[in-house]
């Protein structure tokens, strides 16, 4: 060992509490713990240690001084210290703990080599059971430390700490483990500016006495390395990790008293270490790390400390490695115990106010895997908490949460209908910004088969309003991530004509806005909506759902979709399909066309087809009526709106002969109704002009001739009443009248053919009732 110039800076000597004065080699200690200058003699009124915070002792100490844990009352007998100990009158002492049973077992020349380092009598009190005496024997060594360091007797020095350390501290006795602790701090405070040499011999074995099976000795432990660190101060920043590992089990101690001396040495730890520029916190980051990750209540509030206390450190920039302990912290937030829950959640949200102040600082895309997984919890508080800092994230770093839609969504989704309105409330509000940020975002990062799996997933979920979001999710991937999620199209699908059938409306219109944004991707996703659709009204499994939302579905779908392209397709593919389901598919389909606004604009067009001779509206609604055909109701309906009146009269004729039944009076009669509608305004005007429209007249009286007396016949014939009885004497008269209107000559339209497959249609229909 290289023992280093004694000579010292007097401001140096000051700092640790050492004074230099005369000649370099004559040292005095400072008094550091008690107001006048200790005597050294047994039983001197100086006292070897400072007090711990809030003990007092029989003679009042210094502020700074630490009672020792036994008091001597009069007649020499131990009384109960501060801490409530009893004396050393306990087991240990039982099975030998005064001093002459182990220094009877050291060789001779072993013991006078001793004597030559300490006083036989030194030797003896260090290990005597009562305290009082182990003090005096320290007081004493600590002379014996002064006076080797003034003579700079290195090999001394060394083998009277390795005798503290092998004969004492490492004895298998108790009390002879107490004295080497107290005289380990003696020696220290006696090496005074050079304790640093020897730090690396005397810190280990007190170390090591932290995990004693006694309480007392863990307890002297505390104690004794108070001392050494109060003396070594930033010397003592070499042993910290090995010192906070240490602490972080007493901290755990089944004895309490034991817990408050650890308490008290964590706290003069935290005070080196923030004053000190020696603290590596690079290498103590990953032992907190892995301490986070316990579950004792004791340690978790240890822990919780001395992070507090390191993001308090100027010097110190927590935000660096806050992926590392951020975890931990919210394991703490499920903790049974209220107070940790409390303070792990002040100390999250401290950190979440940094970042949002410092957020060029945060690691975004590790804390943003940790907050993701960390959401998807039952714990209600680490659930609100991750989805809170989440949030904030999708202001200051949106592109990071990307990548992470699909976990987002697992959770984000399920918890809008959380019973918890805060957590609903802050789920509602993360979602919306997730919205936002993926409308805005060019980032390319989605995972869209995870994204689109988790969402039909959800699609399964009790909750409508996670049903509804789902959809909208998948419509808005629809809509600005087109590209990615078009290859896993075909898997959504099935579970999107399974919401169609949802029993909340606001569910089944959300699906379909998005059955029609998938339609307009390609033109065979849109033949295969029609024919799903229609799959799905005819299944057996929900027969009423043509009845009960067949409207709904057929109307949003027009809006979405356009009602020429969509009624067009669903004629072409209904033409060949089963008469009876295509008879109440057309009635549908037919008092959506003729009512809903939706579909204004196909109306004007059929209205316009034949005046006009429009070929291009004549082939849409050639198209219709084959469709049509199997419904009579609906087909003079549809000759009505497209003013096909002589073909109207032609069908009814048909009618009367042989296809006049309950069905057939149904309808009629419903049409009857739909005439007094204003959609059929302009047929009633018509009638007003009949040398023009003579065959409307006559579908009119044919219907009247078919329906039996009813309030629909009624009704028509009391609107036939209002018919000018002037020109109907000019038609009976051959008075000149205007022009009939030529309904078939421009138009291209084969009436005759048209009659024909009607004609078929009603045949192949009547068929299948028979069978």
């Amino acid at each position: 060992m290289v023992w280093p110039r004694l000579v010292r800076s007097e401001s140096h000597c000051r700092s640790i509490g050492a004074v230099r004065t005369g000649p370099p080699e004559v040292h005095e200690r400072v008094n550091l713990w008690w107001g006048s200058r200790a005597s050294s003699r047994p039983g001197g009124k100086g006292r070897l240690f400072e007090p711990l915070p809030g003990s007092k002792g029989k003679d009042e100490p210094n502020e700074n001084r630490i009672d020792p844990p036994f008091e001597t009352g009069e007649g020499g007998e131990t009384e109960p210290a501060p801490y409530g100990y009893a004396s050393d009158t306990g087991e240990g002492a039982r099975r030998g703990g005064g001093t002459t049973d182990v220094l009877a077992t050291v060789p001779p020349k072993a013991m006078a080599e001793t004597s030559t380092l300490l006083p036989l009598s030194v030797l003896r009190n260090l290990s005597d059971k009562v305290y009082e005496k182990r003090k005096a024997a320290a007081l004493e060594l600590e002379q014996v430390v002064k006076q080797f360091v003034l003579a700079e007797d290195v090999r001394r020095l060394e083998a009277l700490i390795r005798l503290l350390v092998d004969k004492y501290a490492s004895s298998p006795h108790a009390n002879y483990r107490k004295g080497g602790l107290i005289g380990l701090a003696a020696a220290v405070v006696g090496l005074s500016v050079y304790t640093d040499v020897f730090l690396p011999e005397i810190v280990p074995p007190v170390l090591k006495c932290f995990d004693d099976q006694e309480s007392g000795v863990r307890y002297y432990a505390c104690e004794s390395l108070y001392n050494i660190a109060k003396i070594a101060r930033e010397g003592f920043i070499s042993f910290f990790n090995e010192v906070f590992d240490s602490l972080c089990m007493l901290s755990a101690d089944t004895d309490s008293k034991v817990q408050n001396a650890a308490l008290l040495l964590d706290r003069l730890m935290k005070d080196i270490v923030t004053e000190s520029a020696a603290f590596s916190v690079e290498t103590f980051i990953p032992l907190l790390k892995e301490r986070l990750a316990l579950q004792n209540p004791y340690v978790r509030q240890f822990l919780i400390g001395w992070v507090t206390v390191l993001d308090g450190v100027p010097d110190i920039d927590m935000l660096e490695y806050l992926p590392d302990v951020l975890d931990g912290l919210f394991n703490m937030l499920s903790d049974p115990n209220n107070e940790i829950r409390q303070q792990a959640e002040l100390s999250i949200l401290e950190f979440l106010e940094d970042a949002s102040n410092a957020p060029d600082k945060v690691n975004f895309h590790q804390l943003s895997t940790i907050l993701a997984v960390r959401s998807d919890t039952e714990d209600e508080l680490t659930k609100l908490t991750a989805m809170k800092w989440l949030d904030k994230f999708t202001e200051l770093a949106p592109e990071v949460l990307e990548p992470h839609f699909a976990k987002l969504l697992s959770v984000i989704l399920p918890n809008i209908a959380h019973s918890n309105t805060e957590i609903q409330a802050v789920a509602g509000k993360l979602n919306l910004h997730i919205h936002a940020a993926h409308q805005s975002g060019t980032y390319g990062k989605l995972d869209a088969k995870g994204s689109l799996e988790t969402l039909q997933a959800q699609l399964k979920n009790t909750a409508e309003p996670t049903r509804l979001e789902s959809l909208q999710w998948i419509r808005s991937l629809l809509v600005y991530s087109r590209d990615l999620v078009k290859p896993e199209i075909d898997t959504l699908t099935p579970d999107l004509f399974l919401a169609v059938e949802d029993h909340s409306e606001h569910v089944v219109l959300e699906s379909l806005e998005v059955l029609g944004k998938l339609a307009t991707l390609e033109s065979h996703y849109f033949r295969t909506l029609v024919a799903e659709l229609l799959r799905l009204f005819k299944k057996e499994q929900s027969p009423n759902l043509l009845s009960n939302r067949g409207e709904l579905i057929l109307r949003k779908l027009c809006s979405v979709l356009g009602s020429e392209k969509f009624y067009g397709e669903l004629a072409r593919d209904l033409q060949n399909d089963d008469p009876a389901f295509v008879s109440m598919m057309v009635q549908v389909m037919n008092l959506i066309l003729l009512t809903a606004p939706e579909l204004q604009d196909l109306r004007g067009k059929l209205k316009r087809s034949i005046i006009n001779s429009d070929k291009e509206y004549c082939n849409l609604l050639l198209q219709l009526y084959y469709a049509w055909r199997f419904s009579p109701g609906a087909t003079i309906s549809l000759c009505f709106l497209a003013q096909a009146y002589s073909h109207a009269s032609s069908i009814i004729s048909v009618l009367a002969d042989s296809y006049v039944d309950v069905d057939l009076l149904v309808q009629v009669h419903k049409l009857v109704l739909l005439l007094e509608s204003p959609i059929f305004a302009y047929l009633r005007l018509q009638l007003l002009e009949p040398q023009r429209y003579p065959h409307l007249l006559k579908s009119l009286y044919g219907l009247l001739m078919i329906l039996p007396q009813s309030k629909a016949w009624e009704t028509l014939m009391s609107r036939l009443r209002s018919v000018p009885t002037l020109e109907m004497l000019q038609m009976s008269q051959g008075t000149k009248a205007a022009k009939p209107l030529d309904e078939g000559s421009a138009s291209g339209l084969n009436f005759e053919k048209m009659l024909d497959a009607f004609v078929d249609a009603q045949k192949l229909h009547a068929g299948r009732k028979e069978d």
